[in-house]
This record gives C-alpha cells, sequence and structure tokens, in this order.
C-alpha cells in the first residue's frame, strides 16, 4: 500500500459542519433549528424557485452539480402528513425540477427519492425533502471511487442561477 502521507489530499473542510450535524433540528418538533424552515424565512441565496406551499433549494453539500431538494415550507417530517394541495405542489415542482435540470445542463438521467427518518439515511430527518441529482455518464469517475472525492465543476450560486432561469413559468 506504501505511505499514506505521500498521497495527495483534497481538503473539504466546508463539510465538517454536516458532519458534525451542525444546524439539525434535534426532532420533528423543533422548526426554529431547522436549515428548511430558515430557508423559508429568509432570502436564502440557493433557494431557486418558491411556491406557496413549497420550494426547491440546492443541496448545500451535493451528490452532483444541480442537486436539488424540494422541501414544504411547512416542518413535517413524513411524506403521509402531507395535505392534497402540498402532495399537489410538491409533484409540480419536482417536474419542473427536472424540466429546469434538462434545460440547464442537459443531464442523462436522474436519481429521485427520499430518505425519511433517520435510520433510512434522511441527513435532517425532521424536515421531509426529496431529492433530484442529475446524472451524466461518466459522473462516477476515479475521483470518488479512488479518492473519495467529488468533483463539482461549478459553485453553488452559478448553478442556482441557471436553474432559476431555465425554471418553467407556470
Amino acid at each position: 500500500m506504501g505511505n499514506p502521507n505521500d498521497w495527495d489530499r483534497l481538503w473539504t473542510p466546508h463539510r465538517m459542519s454536516y458532519v458534525k450535524g451542525e444546524g439539525k433540528p434535534a426532532d420533528s418538533s423543533s422548526g426554529d433549528h431547522c436549515p428548511f424552515c430558515r430557508a423559508t424565512q429568509v432570502d436564502d441565496p440557493l433557494v431557486v424557485k418558491r411556491g406557496e406551499r413549497v420550494y426547491a433549494i440546492l443541496n448545500k453539500f451535493p451528490y452532483n452539480s444541480g442537486h436539488l431538494l424540494i422541501c414544504p415550507n411547512r416542518h413535517t417530517p413524513n411524506y403521509v402528513d402531507l395535505d392534497a394541495d402540498e402532495l399537489a405542489e410538491f409533484s409540480t415542482f419536482t417536474v419542473k425540477a427536472i424540466e429546469a435540470l434538462k434545460a440547464a445542463a442537459a443531464p442523462e438521467g436522474f436519481n429521485i427519492g427520499m430518505n425519511q427518518g433517520a435510520t433510512a439515511g434522511a441527513g435532517i430527518a425532521a424536515h421531509l425533502h426529496q431529492h433530484i441529482v442529475p446524472r451524466w455518464g461518466g459522473d462516477a469517475n476515479f475521483m470518488p471511487i479512488v479518492g473519495g472525492t467529488k468533483v463539482l465543476p461549478q459553485l453553488l450560486e452559478q448553478t442556482r442561477d441557471l436553474l432559476a432561469n431555465a425554471w418553467p413559468e407556470d
């Protein structure tokens, strides 16, 4: 294996807040400490589009460029607790997010899904959110496999502007 200190390292110190769980609500009742609730109350620069009941925001710790989250405005951990109007807008925002990503970045596919609950892998289990991850052939290259690091070719702010401009009109 050689000396591990001979390896070059790519540092991602911004991820330490994610690893430590900083800013995560302790449970479903603690909306005051929820980053998704904060995004509804302030002008968050990562929000791509706001609706009446839900919004689309870039993932602060993305798997790929353009990794979007669809979040209800209401602080709830469970998909089944969304009312009919929230469900309809949640679905509409998913479609529009896919359309915006196709227009802005021409991905070849998508991973779309939710990790509901901490045991299922939700990083912020207290506030429901759906991931929309654009995928391109070969996007899982040697960097994440060998280097354990994902290379994103664009700043989040640039990605946000591209997607906001490509978001389909109502």
